[in-house]
């Protein structure tokens, strides 16, 4: 397999030959492959490093796949693929991974085959969507030089003004919660409660003032999202 696609991963798994079987085979097609035994441990690997995609095991201790997941979904500050890994093969089993935030399932027992082709079409269809550069409207949000643009202008937003920008445009057309945004902001670290308030303000600032319309909408009782003239 050409080096290009060779895929940088984090293994969650508690079952040490299981996790030796897929590191050895995925080391051998040139993937690299951190693994994690115990879910607390993963998580903190997840958050604190970069992945192209994370294999997680459902049971593990001190912390389950589904909770594991669900953290990752409300603290990672961009889309890492999930790919759950487990001998829960029922039904709910499966809506209960799709509902938390897992991109594909796999059950046990499996094929090494497998398991690496459904790596590859996850990474693949997750860069696809995961365009650097973002369009809505007249909005374009270059996301590997950090450059906001509306209506061919830069827009000289703050390191934080463009973190809640991008939060927003990647959710787009969806509404992102009050809780959510400050989440993917401040993790669970604490912060004043009109923080997030003082930056949206900061944001409109720049983003809005000088336009014909507003593109950053509250919807009040539940938080924030673009919206373009004809949506306003």
């Amino acid at each position: 397999m050409p080096r290009s696609n060779a895929l940088q991963m984090l293994l969650i798994e508690d079952h040490l030959d299981i996790a030796k079987n897929i590191a050895e085979f995925m080391e051998q097609k040139n993937h690299v492959v951190d693994f994690a035994t115990q879910g607390k441990q993963g998580l903190d690997l997840a958050l604190q490093h970069y992945y192209d995609l994370i294999i997680l095991d459902l049971n593990l201790p001190n912390m389950d796949g589904l909770e594991v997941c669900r953290h990752i979904r409300e603290n990672a500050d961009r889309h890492i693929p999930i790919l759950m890994l487990t001998a829960r093969d029922s039904i709910d089993d499966k809506v209960s991974g799709f509902q938390t935030g897992t991109d594909d399932y796999l059950t046990k027992p499996f094929s090494l085959q497998e398991l690496e082709v459904r790596c590859l079409a996850l990474s693949r269809r997750h860069l696809i969507d995961s365009k650097s550069i973002l369009e809505i409207g007249g909005l374009k949000l270059d996301k590997k030089k950090r450059v906001a643009m509306r209506e061919g202008q830069q827009l000289e937003l703050s390191a934080m003004g463009f973190k809640i920008l991008r939060i927003l445009a990647e959710a787009y057309p969806q509404i992102v919660s009050r809780s959510e945004l400050s989440h993917k902001l401040w993790h669970d670290e604490p912060t004043e409660s009109d923080a997030l308030r003082s930056h949206i303000y900061q944001l409109r600032t720049v983003l809005d003032k000088p336009f014909d319309f507003p593109l950053l909408k509250t919807v009040h009782g539940v938080g924030f999202t673009l919206a373009l003239k004809e949506e306003s």
